[in-house]
């Protein structure tokens, strides 16, 4: 299946600013099932855009706007083609946890085994994983363990928006029990490392399916996990919709955790607030927007936006009147 991907970041500031540096890493990858056919990244003000590959093989841009500017536009327009991959056998047998146990050993997987920023062992989690009946490795092969704690965070999490920022502790999740897809990912991946698989964060998109109870913003990025399994390789699991992870994802980044795969990363000179704007658009599709077209594109999705915020602060302003 082909997708038009479109990634609409806006940065907003209350007072001029200069030099902004950024970091961008929103081209889909092409390895295994999918392939980015083509990616165009646009940047307003203008600037020169450069590119370079990560250790973990995700394409960065970076660029620097030297000038003074109110407002940072960054638009990524991409085609991908996905497909979907072979099923998954229901069972990996006995002795799988063996050979997972000597591919672990044959090669180097000791970033994705080992705590990172934000995916780590904890009092809460490790309560969690004894709830879930994950503490050992037990009974179950590797691919019938990963399948089941995929279920239980979608039956024991709730999906909200905006219950979680960018830094949140994975605990402040499991205590609520609810949060984004960023956090349910970083929390399958603390339990899954310390059953000594190896265990990576993917960011990227996902198409909704219209006839499935998808429980992922529509607007907005997604994210997932993948696990190594001895004979398949890395599998991806979605904890957010308790999906395998098939053709409707769509990979960009791969890292230990959110914080080495953001979309953005960056600074600017200046002293100013700063009011982010993000969008996202998948839709099936055979071709991108024509360059000539982009810049329309943004002020309707800048409309979109600015309804969107209308739209928030009555509602804020509704709710402060109920509660005095």
């Amino acid at each position: 299946m082909f997708y038009a991907v479109r990634h609409f970041t806006r940065f907003r500031y209350s007072r001029p600013v200069w030099q902004s540096v950024m970091e961008v890493r929103m081209q889909p990858r092409s390895e295994n099932t999918q392939r980015c056919f083509t990616f165009q990244l646009s940047i307003r003000p203008q600037a020169r855009i450069f590119s370079y590959q990560d250790h973990f093989g995700n394409l960065v841009h970076h660029f620097d706007v030297p000038r003074q500017h109110r407002q940072l536009t960054i638009i990524a327009d991409a085609l991908v083609d996905v497909e979907t991959p072979s099923p998954l056998p229901e069972s990996l047998g006995p002795g799988a946890w063996d050979e997972l146990d000597a591919m672990i050993a044959q090669e180097d997987y000791w970033d994705m085994l080992m705590p990172s920023c934000f995916a780590h062992t904890s009092l809460e989690l490790e309560a969690l994983a004894n709830e879930f009946g994950v503490v050992e490795r037990g009974g179950r092969d590797p691919l019938e363990l990963l399948t089941t704690l995929n279920s239980k965070f979608y039956q024991s999490f709730s999906y909200v928006k905006r219950s979680t920022g960018v830094n949140s502790a994975i605990e402040d999740t499991i205590r609520s029990r609810q949060g984004v897809c960023q956090d349910f990912a970083h929390i399958m991946i603390s339990i899954v490392r310390n059953l000594r698989i190896p265990c990576r964060y993917v960011s990227g998109y996902v198409h909704r399916d219209p006839e499935r109870a998808d429980r992922s913003d529509e607007g907005a990025t997604h994210a997932w996990v993948e696990a190594l399994l001895p004979r398949i390789g890395w599998v991806g699991f979605d904890p957010t919709n308790n999906l395998i992870v098939g053709g409707r994802h769509i990979r960009t980044a791969i890292g230990r955790d959110y914080s080495e795969v953001s979309p953005t990363v960056g600074t600017m000179k200046g002293s100013a607030e700063t009011e982010l704007q993000v969008r996202v658009r998948v839709t099936p599709s055979d071709a991108v927007l024509p360059p000539d077209k982009e810049f329309a594109a943004d002020e309707e999705w800048s409309r979109f936006l600015e309804n969107n915020k209308e739209q928030a602060e009555k509602l804020q302003a509704q709710q402060q009147q109920q509660q005095q």
